[in-house]
């Protein structure tokens, strides 16, 4: 089952869609999106070849590599956020899958809170049932924590200043949001998805381009 292949990998089923008269799936019936497993998937991915060789991407080559392997073994293709250019529209087909837009404009989940990501896209050939929608957990949080938890309000309501940052995460001041950016792990459902700092630690590593 897909569903084994995928734990085997560290990996599991955030939501999925029926493409209709989509391009980007030729005549594939079904999309699941997929996600790392917290916490199981960090410490799957660092016994990977993928994270010890020293090259760069690993993470991408990882997911590249395991699921290309279960949509051969399931007669579909893969898809993934770094193909392109033209790249293909995640947040879209992200948001057609249960996610929604938290106040501050990134993906939210109520299985993975601020912390929602995609290694990719399994394109299948059947009509398969989908997994139950999520719900936007932003909808039952009165407090909203996620709107003024970043230090220099780099990340609020009012859009994301990539810039100023990345500036910040280069100083002394900055350090600590290495470990985790201090608006995704505000949100209570992130609390409960169990990303640990070694992985958020290598997302800002790549983030910074370091």
């Amino acid at each position: 089952m897909i569903e084994d292949a995928l734990k085997a990998a560290g990996l599991t089923i955030f939501g999925g869609f029926h493409p209709h008269q989509d391009p980007w799936f030729d005549d594939y019936l079904t999309a699941l999106l997929i996600g790392p497993d917290e916490p199981r998937f960090w410490h799957h991915f660092t016994q990977q070849h993928e994270y010890r060789d020293g090259l760069p991407d690993a993470m991408d080559r990882y997911s590249k590599r395991v699921l290309n392997v279960i949509a051969a073994e399931h007669n579909g293709k893969a898809l993934y956020p770094s193909d392109g250019p033209p790249y293909p529209p995640f947040i879209q087909w992200a948001l057609s899958s249960g996610c929604a837009q938290s106040p501050v404009g990134l993906l939210v989940s109520d299985k993975a809170g601020l912390f929602a990501s995609f290694r990719g896209i399994l394109a299948l050939p059947n009509p398969l049932d989908l997994p139950i929608a999520t719900h936007s957990p932003c909808a039952t949080c009165t407090e909203q924590p996620c709107r003024t938890a970043c230090p220099i309000g780099a990340l609020t309501p009012a859009g994301y200043d990539v810039a100023a940052c990345k500036a910040y995460l280069r100083t002394e001041a900055g350090q600590p949001c290495l470990s985790g950016c201090k608006v995704r792990l505000s949100c209570p459902a992130s609390q409960k998805f169990g990303r640990l700092q070694a992985q958020s630690r290598f997302h800002m590593k790549a983030f910074l381009g370091e």
